[in-house]
């Protein structure tokens, strides 16, 4: 005796119904050419009896997944877990899910993660490349069937978009102000220099220092807490010791404070503070931390609408006709605006903000 599958089917549906399987795959793919008494009882039908399109059927027919892979370095980073936010909300929207993949900076792992998402037909995806100037993944990203835009950091020398931030207008203007509250010996402290968004910013602290007429102070080996705070006191104890520091990243900015705490080091009368990245409790602090805010959640939805421009319209379920070809893809970077938060520990007096 043949047994019965647990999963109710689309035949089923149709049988309870009294309408054929074709009328079903309409009500399924939204309705089109069916009347309004039809299409209640057969979606009512659908509930009672819990039937759920198959997948599989669908991806072999060439439909699309509805899935969208986010790989990303870490999900425990507050930026990168806002972006994967901001992005499920617009693919919900559109009937898909979000599939998040975690690399930790690893292109070996990225790569892997990319090929996995790729056998599982996501329909795109979304992209924090581990290294900017990767070859092999601009090539292969050159080629690769489905869309693809990038957050946070581009790819350089490839076709795809990317959606992020001026990082060097963000690290300019902060030290720019910097300079403007008088401090001349500005220590630009951080690390992974591998990344896009450091080099940027770096970039951007070197410009401003440089325009102002003042030598720039590099420290670039943070790690952790203990570097930096290693970091910090090497600094501190030198002859001619700097009078501000800047952040590259809001870990940074949190081992900085700590240290300058337990140092006791008066911030900003003896060592002014400013991060780039906004984080929980910067405005809480005492003092409060003034920082380079990024609208991390436009980044993460206005990439996930750029991908989702760029897949190809759906047919309905059994139509004859053509299936319709992905719209050009877009290239080139989306840059938003980052946003100076001025708070206390810059120099900026409270009655002033």
């Amino acid at each position: 005796m043949k047994r019965k599958s647990s999963h109710p089917t689309l035949s089923d549906v149709a049988q309870r119904a009294g309408v054929g399987t074709t009328t079903v795959s309409r009500v399924i793919n939204g309705g089109k050419r069916v009347s309004p008494k039809t299409l209640a009882r057969i979606r009512a039908i659908i509930d009672q009896i819990g039937y759920t399109p198959n997948q599989a059927a669908r991806i072999l027919k060439g439909e699309r997944t509805r899935t969208i892979g986010l790989v990303i370095p870490s999900i425990a980073d507050s930026f990168f877990a806002s972006c994967a936010e901001a992005a499920q909300r617009i693919t919900r929207a559109h009937d898909s899910m979000l599939v998040v993949a975690v690399t930790g900076n690893d292109p070996h792992v990225e790569m892997e993660n990319i090929n996995a998402l790729m056998r599982h037909r996501a329909d795109g995806l979304l992209l924090a490349p581990a290294n900017s100037q990767n070859e092999a993944l601009a090539a292969f990203l050159e080629r690769t069937p489905i869309p693809v835009v990038c957050i946070d950091r581009p790819v350089t020398h490839s076709g795809v978009a990317s959606v992020g931030i001026d990082n060097f207008k963000g690290a300019r203007i902060a030290v720019e102000h910097l300079v403007g509250h008088g401090y001349r010996r500005i220590l630009c402290l951080g690390g992974e220099t591998t990344l896009y968004t450091i080099r940027e910013r770096l970039r951007g602290y070197r410009q401003a220092m440089t325009a102002a007429g003042l030598e720039p102070m590099e420290d670039m080996s943070v790690k952790d807490y203990k570097s930096a705070e290693h970091a910090i006191e090497s600094h501190l104890a030198a002859t001619a010791p700097p009078d501000a520091i800047f952040t590259v990243k809001n870990s940074t900015t949190i081992y900085a404070f700590e240290t300058l705490q337990k140092m006791r080091v008066d911030i900003p009368k003896t060592v002014a503070l400013l991060g780039f990245d906004d984080f929980e409790l910067a405005a809480t602090l005492r003092p409060s931390i003034s920082v380079v805010q990024q609208p991390i959640e436009d980044i993460g939805r206005t990439a996930a609408e750029l991908l989702f421009t760029q897949l190809p319209a759906e047919q309905p379920q059994g139509s004859s006709r053509a299936k319709r070809p992905a719209p050009a893809r877009k290239t080139g970077p989306v840059r938003l605006e980052p946003l100076l938060v001025l708070r206390e520990s810059c120099g900026c007096a409270r009655a002033a903000l």
